[in-house]
């Protein structure tokens, strides 16, 4: 590794570098790609084996509380977690099955009688369990499922029902195979009255691997990816289990039936419950991210060696990334990819403030905002992995398709990343009501600091869409401003941010007044609703970017992110281009000088491509492929060329 690949990796692995060079360390000996012609069966069993030198490595148990032998780095876990995606996704999504959600239930969720019975097990992956949340009928909408946990006094027992098809929990992994427990959510009966969705341990199967009286396992098949994952049904047929099975931190009942809650509200309750589970939605971005980051170095590495069409000077054939068009596909997606790196780091950072051993109690607005974050973020990096790893098969031709060269299964694992641990949609949904309830919160409590800077962007947004005067008050003299202009380039994501907010505000508030509908009000306003939400993690993607490059000391590093940054940043401006201009943000000028400037930042950008992805630090063996053969790593000659390409 050069010095200048070191310096850079350096940059981009953040707080918890010692994490990811432990991880390579460890796991990168590893072989851990499967055979593309696996059976169902045989990759399910190479995953468990692969899931087997995961707990030897003692990875797993980094996120979870002392008093299980664990060392509470919350971060750090999810951190080395992201990086599976390197490797193979299947053995991604089955720790985070096992560690992330059913042990992380157990954790957050659960009390020391939870604790002291079962994590121990769970981290040593003697106890393999699922989390039983989706049903067939409710997906998004956990709220509302329809499994029923009803009390019996008599017995002391929860009995577990699905009343009907549709409330079979679907999708779950470890399920159809490996699974001898389940969180199950279901809706808590007492007393004759349902008090919301609660978590239980539920036994699935006994010491011989049979499913238990009333417990019915069905194999949901072959899948577009992650084959490995053993995902099938569950449903419950008067299946009862011990009253101290109830995972009993926010809520307990007592042994005559007496339902109590330290949260009184029911919908405050089922929120609190779900947001103490942000750690998997957030697990999922930093996995997607990392799989982006695998194609692009492998569309990279393969563009620069992969030679069509003879130079008419020279005579000489031509790299494939020397073209255009070629670095227009992939550049601006590396761009993002950086940027995204970036910002999942902060929100890792974020969640460890709130969520590690010992750290004080957080709010419930620091709390709110995480969830906010965690959504948007798991939103944008799904859809860009599932983007970005198309456009890289796509940019390695015929070589991509082939399954010996792992596009095709990195584009199959993950394009459900978009729909679980919240579909992509609905998640923007969520984070622009939790937006427009945050706007409400500020005129309830009267903050005139707050509001009159909204309610100015709100005016100044219907004059400029009214009257164009942006746009002319942008062609007089000393007004026109360069967008080479970073700080110019800020502001016009921060003013989509706003006025996209704004806009919705405006189209709602006269409607909800007008109407008790709020379905139908809500329902015609789902497009601003969304432009709003993309518009605000642009614009926090933005942020952790530019922070980023402000905290990195070594000048030749920040140099080149800088860079980095400005083609990101422009290839958003140019994918809004038309919000721009309909708005009177951009004039039709203004607006034609944006893509001259990316394909500039993308010639300038090009000589650095192999340095930026190197810089991921994907551990080789995770990389070799027969169309790389001819690409090894960065020779040390190399080094000062790279350091002054670096400058």
């Amino acid at each position: 590794m050069t010095p200048a690949v070191s310096a850079l990796r350096t940059v981009l692995d953040g707080r918890w570098a010692h994490v990811r060079e432990d991880t390579r360390e460890q796991m990168g000996q590893h072989a851990l790609s499967a055979d593309p012609d696996f059976t169902t069966e045989q990759y399910r069993a190479w995953t468990l084996e692969a899931l087997k030198v995961l707990t030897a490595s003692g990875r797993p148990n980094t996120g979870f509380d002392p008093s299980v032998g664990g060392e509470g780095d919350v971060g750090g876990v999810v951190t080395s977690f992201a990086m599976l995606a390197y490797g193979d996704l299947s053995l991604l999504v089955k720790a985070g099955v096992q560690w992330g959600l059913f042990g992380g239930a157990v954790q957050v969720l659960g009390t020391s009688r939870h604790h002291e019975t079962y994590l121990r097990k769970i981290i040593d992956g003697e106890l393999l369990g699922c989390f039983a949340m989706t049903e067939t009928g409710h997906g998004s909408d956990v709220q509302h499922l329809h499994t029923t946990a009803t009390y019996d006094p008599s017995s002391q027992e929860f009995v577990i029902d699905t009343p009907h098809p549709g409330a079979r929990k679907d999708y779950i992994g470890n399920a159809a195979r490996d699974g001898r427990m389940a969180v199950v959510f279901a809706q808590l009966m007492t007393r004759g009255e349902k008090h919301g969705v609660h978590a239980f341990l539920v036994p699935l199967r006994d010491g011989n691997g049979q499913p238990m009286p009333g417990v019915e396992i069905t194999d949901d098949g072959r899948k577009a990816g992650l084959n490995g994952v053993d995902n099938g049904r569950l449903a419950f047929d008067s299946v009862r289990v011990p009253r101290e099975n109830l995972l009993n931190h926010f809520a307990d009942v007592a042994e005559d039936g007496t339902y109590s809650s330290s949260i009184e509200n029911e919908t405050a309750r089922f929120f609190t419950m779900l947001g103490t589970l942000v750690r998997g939605r957030i697990s999922v971005a930093g996995g997607a991210g990392a799989a982006a980051q695998k194609a692009l170095t492998l569309a990279i590495r393969y563009g620069e060696q992969r030679r069509q069409f003879a130079d008419p000077t020279t005579g000489e054939e031509i790299a494939v990334l020397d073209y255009l068009a070629h670095q227009q596909k992939l550049l601006p997606a590396l761009a993002t990819s950086y940027a995204l790196q970036f910002t999942q780091d902060d929100l890792v950072a974020r969640m460890h403030e709130i969520q590690a051993p010992g750290k004080p109690p957080a709010g419930a607005r620091e709390q709110r905002m995480l969830e906010q974050s965690a959504a948007g973020i798991k939103a944008i990096a799904t859809w860009h992995a599932t983007h970005t790893i198309q456009t890289c098969r796509e940019a390695c031709g015929g070589a991509g398709y082939l399954s010996e060269n792992q596009l095709p299964a990195l584009k199959a694992d993950t394009d459900v990343f978009t729909t679980f641990e919240g579909d992509n949609t609905v998640l923007l949904q969520l984070l622009a009501k939790e937006l427009l309830s945050d706007y409400g919160r500020t005129i309830k409590v009267g903050n005139p600091l707050k509001i009159a800077p909204l309610l100015g962007r709100q005016l100044a947004s219907i004059g400029a869409e009214r009257t164009g005067l942006a746009s002319a008050l942008r062609r007089l003299p000393g007004l026109s401003l360069d967008l080479t202009d970073r700080r110019r380039r800020q502001a016009l994501l921060e003013t989509r941010r706003d006025d996209t907010l704004a806009t919705a505000i405006r189209n709602l508030a006269p409607a909800l007044r007008r109407s008790n509908d709020e379905f139908t009000v809500f329902n015609s306003s789902q497009d601003l609703l969304l432009t709003a939400a993309r518009a605000h993690v642009d614009a926090l993607v933005e942020e952790s970017f530019r922070q980023a490059i402000e905290r990195t000391t070594d000048q030749d590093v920040a140099t080149l992110l800088r860079r980095v940054y400005d083609l990101h940043v422009l290839s958003v401006i140019d994918r809004e281009r038309a919000w721009y201009l309909e708005t009177g943000r951009l004039t039709a000028t203004e607006s034609r000088r944006i893509r001259p400037l990316v394909n500039e930042l993308c010639a300038e950008l090009r000589p650095h491509a192999r340095l930026l992805v190197d810089a991921f630090g994907i551990p080789e063996p995770w990389l070799a492929c027969p169309m790389l053969d001819g690409a090894a790593p960065l020779p040390a000659t190399q080094e000062t060329a790279e350091v002054a390409a670096a400058g």
